[in-house]
């Protein structure tokens, strides 16, 4: 039998889909391997997989569990050594995405809405991407994140290391999180009034629509969240639900959060796709376990992330996306060089 790496070669070679992944702080590597090339479309969230769905919805796939080859292994210590990058960055792209969030400042001064989530993609060169050895340095860089590598012939080669649960379901219990603001991490980190808003936001928003789910919702104060280099404001959301078969209506809900999208929702998500001038495609989607713990097999579990600090991995080149959270207060300047920090993740390991 295959080991789990020699397995991922080959199923590369073969051009057909898989998954292998590490959740937040796990000792553990999951991998799926479908058997065919087919293309499996969720329909009403009540399928059993590994889930893979755009950030504007409408694209919705998964790689079944029940029909693919399982893998389940003990995470082994890797020995890499790591160079800081330098904080690189093109002039016009500058100019180009500060332009983009004085616009975004703009329509929230016009009362638009209340926040958006601006991003920008940034391509970089590469040669012959080892996808095995870039996913093994992933999981020894950020063992808080879930790290994954997500390949399917009709969807792409996507790769990633997201701080950012988007919920967490084993039967009536959901849990989810409020994730936002950032600053390079230290161990006297200060929030501002703007940052300390855009977390707010984004709580607000989760509690509100949730309600109708719940009788019971528990909301932890904000504490401060280190995802690598870098830092969040957290907000831990325990949930009981009313009835553990609404899943589909909750994500219905939630995606996209005010972390990835912005409030109202709608309206800042039709400002997204008019002026951000590319299709996100998965990026600020979300993926993981749909239904069912993979590595034990047990049903009524889901466990998905918000894909964030990813990048598309095409020929010659892999594709960054990278986006901060956008309110009255925001300086275009700053929001630049928030993304220029968020870009050190992916770049760390290229």
């Amino acid at each position: 039998m295959l080991d789990l790496y020699q397995k991922i070669e080959k199923h590369l070679d073969d051009k057909l889909p898989f998954v292998v992944y590490s959740k937040p702080n796990s000792t553990k590597i999951s991998a799926v391997f479908q058997n065919d090339a087919q293309l499996h479309e969720i329909k009403d969230f009540t399928e059993i997989g590994f889930a893979f769905v755009s950030f504007d919805g409408s694209k919705k796939y998964y790689i079944p569990s029940e029909t693919s080859d399982i893998y389940s292994e003990a995470l082994q210590d890797e020995d890499f050594f790591f160079t800081n990058n330098e904080l690189n960055f093109d002039a016009e792209t500058r100019v180009n995405f500060e332009k983009l969030v004085q616009n975004g400042i703009t329509a929230i001064e016009n009362n638009q809405f209340e926040k958006v989530v601006l991003s920008r993609t940034e391509k970089v060169a590469t040669l012959d991407f080892d996808v095995v050895k870039t996913f093994k340095m992933l999981l020894q860089l950020y063992p808080s994140a879930f790290k994954y590598c997500f390949c399917h012939p009709e969807i792409g080669f996507w790769i990633g290391a997201t701080p950012e649960q988007f919920i967490k379901i084993d039967e009536n219990n959901l849990k989810t999180v409020a994730l936002a603001g950032t600053q390079i991490f230290s161990e006297n980190v200060i929030w501002q009034t703007k940052e300390k808003e855009e977390q707010l936001f984004v709580s607000n928003f989760i509690v509100d629509n949730l309600k109708e789910f719940s009788d019971e919702i528990l909301v932890s104060e904000p504490y401060t969240f280190q995802a690598g280099s870098i830092c969040h404001i957290k907000t831990d959301i325990d949930v009981i639900l009313n009835d553990k078969n609404d899943l589909e209506k909750i994500i219905q809900k939630l995606h996209p959060t005010p972390a990835v999208c912005g409030l109202p929702k709608e309206n800042a998500k039709e400002f997204i796709i008019k002026n951000e001038g590319y299709n996100r495609e998965f990026y600020s989607g979300f993926l993981g376990e749909l239904n069912v713990d993979i590595a034990s097999l047990r049903r009524d579990k889901s466990d998905l992330f918000v894909n964030l600090r990813c990048m598309k991995v095409e020929e010659k080149s892999v594709n960054l996306y990278i986006g901060c959270g956008i309110t009255k207060d925001s300086n275009p300047q700053k929001e630049f060089m928030e993304t220029v920090n968020k870009s050190m993740t992916m770049k760390k390991v290229l």
